[in-house]
């Protein structure tokens, strides 16, 4: 059994009567409430342990809101293209890139709330992610590769969001598909550092003497968020927790990518975060 109900602090809250739950328990995810409870259990019960628990949902709604709806007001920069969703008397979704814009179409009936909706578009951004991922960036890391003198020998694109991406000692690189939703400056730093692994296979100092030889000391500007000198474009990390940073833009200070770790020197990171 599965029901909603609504609170005007808590919001929209789902009911849940699972055969393995032995006792009622309450679970925020996404910004959302599930109560659960076992077979037989009475509803009424659930609603005043609800209430009975309210402060502390309040306070760990307010830790861990939800995320923000993809809709008609949702404007997603990625590296080739601006997302246009709207509604249509049409009666399917559909999408089309076209000229920089990725239209999405939606029937005039769609209801942005539901969860089959939002996976649905989420499903319809990472494809678009996929085909520009696929079109564009192993052209762009050979061209890198031949410039600098690395030997590459595959890409593969994958959904991977725990890394922009990964090295074999085969020398073939890993890459994922969220990339697209850095601009290209950003996007060629992790190509390089990735091809900087298919000589140096850790992060020692050999691979950030690398590093800086092939991004013109950039990777310092990484690392500590200053530009050894005057003409180098800045990126800052900006702290997060002990083992995770967030990449921004220096100069917008604007949240780039869904969230994905990269070695740093001396550090794992995780750059940004989106959908």
């Amino acid at each position: 059994m599965e029901k909603n109900i609504q609170d005007k602090d808590l919001g929209v809250i789902t009911l849940r009567t699972t055969p393995r739950a032995t006792r009622y328990t309450l679970k925020i995810s996404k910004g959302k409430i599930t109560a659960t409870m076992p077979p037989g259990g009475d509803e009424k019960r659930m609603i005043a342990f609800i209430m009975e628990n309210k402060p502390k949902l309040i306070k760990a709604l307010q830790k861990h809101p939800a995320r923000p709806l993809i809709n008609e007001q949702t404007q997603l920069q990625a590296t080739t293209f601006q997302t246009h969703i709207f509604r249509t008397e049409r009666e399917n979704f559909y999408m089309r890139l076209e000229e920089g814009i990725l239209h999405i179409a939606c029937p005039l009936e769609t209801c942005f709330e539901r969860e089959e909706v939002q996976s649905l578009l989420k499903s319809m951004l990472e494809k678009a992610f996929r085909h520009e991922a696929k079109r564009l960036l192993p052209q762009r890391i050979a061209r890198l590769a031949q410039q600098h003198g690395f030997t590459l020998t595959g890409v593969k694109i994958n959904n991977s969001k725990t890394h922009w991406g990964s090295c074999t000692p085969r020398k073939s690189v890993n890459l994922s598909l969220y990339l697209m939703l850095l601009p290209w400056h950003l996007v060629d730093y992790v190509l390089l550092h990735e091809l900087c692994h298919t000589i140096e296979m850790n992060h020692s100092e050999k691979f950030w003497m690398l590093m800086d030889k092939v991004t013109d000391k950039l990777s310092h500007v990484v690392e500590t968020g200053r530009a050894p000198s005057e003409g180098i474009p800045c990126y800052h990390f900006e702290g997060m927790r002990r083992s995770t940073l967030r990449l921004y833009n220096w100069v917008n200070c604007q949240k780039l990518a869904p969230t994905c770790r990269m070695k740093v020197r001396g550090a794992p990171t995780s750059i940004g975060r989106a959908l």
